[in-house]
């Protein structure tokens, strides 16, 4: 029987794309015919996002992780085996949530960093607002990986953060933006990056493969897989990158 998956929300735009990618990795590895008793359970937990962003306006670590653990909470008492978060301005706060968290979590900057060292990248972008370029999601994880992060100057985080917050968090799509985004691609590529990691959970909506002057890697994408991919596996094989 397939283990029950329990998403933690932050953003509702983000969360539902992810919704969405999960969704198209489980057809995929099962099939739209196969026996729905196979087909894993998958509930879905979120608090305001409004609550998140005035903790992490006060670099409030204990409150945001407060947050992320009621979740984990509800959808353990929801019959979750194990849960994640898709929104990476988030990730430090997991590692709070996750201490003494009934069922543990999988860490999507754990999972974007193996997989960049499996495909031997040495230099990668990071597109995310400046919670995230600025803080220790992956910088960290990269780094003992012998992978280097490049961000985007002050003046470019700053309009990716009003594009984040003011448009993409709100399903709004604006061709400025996603010029704005490509130009930061495109001196990314001009510092030497091989490819660039989207660590926005909304930035995907602005973005095509075959437009990007660099390859894209999607941790969404990443993180869907792996739940799968757990859910799906014996108990006994889990790796060590489950937390909590």
């Amino acid at each position: 029987m397939a283990r029950h998956i329990g998403i933690v929300g932050v953003s509702p735009e983000g969360a539902a794309l992810f919704y969405r990618l999960l969704s198209r990795q489980l057809a995929e590895r099962l099939g739209q015919e196969s026996d729905p008793q196979y087909h894993p359970r998958v509930t879905l937990h979120s608090k305001p996002i409004r609550l998140y962003l005035n903790a992490l306006n006060k670099n409030d670590w204990v409150v945001v992780g407060g947050l992320l653990r009621r979740s984990a909470d509800l959808l353990a008492h929801s019959g979750a085996a194990f849960c994640l978060t898709p929104d990476h301005a988030v990730q430090h706060g997991v590692h709070v949530a996750a201490s003494g968290s009934p069922i543990p979590w999988i860490s999507m900057p754990e999972m974007v960093a193996g997989m960049l060292a499996e495909r031997q990248c040495k230099t990668v972008g990071i597109l995310g607002t400046r919670w995230v370029t600025k803080g220790s999601a992956y910088q960290t994880l990269l780094g003992m990986r012998g992978i280097q992060q490049l961000i985007p100057d002050d003046e470019a985080t700053e309009r990716i953060d009003r594009i984040v917050f003011d448009e993409l968090v709100y399903g709004r799509v604006r061709g400025d933006s996603r010029d704005h985004i490509y130009r930061t691609i495109e001196d990314f590529k001009q510092r030497g990056c091989e490819g660039v990691v989207m660590a926005s959970s909304e930035i995907p909506l602005l973005l095509r493969e075959e437009e990007s002057p660099l390859p894209l890697y999607n941790p969404a994408e990443i993180l869907a897989r792996a739940a799968v991919d757990r859910s799906l596996s014996d108990p006994s094989d889990d790796p060590p990158s489950m937390i909590g």
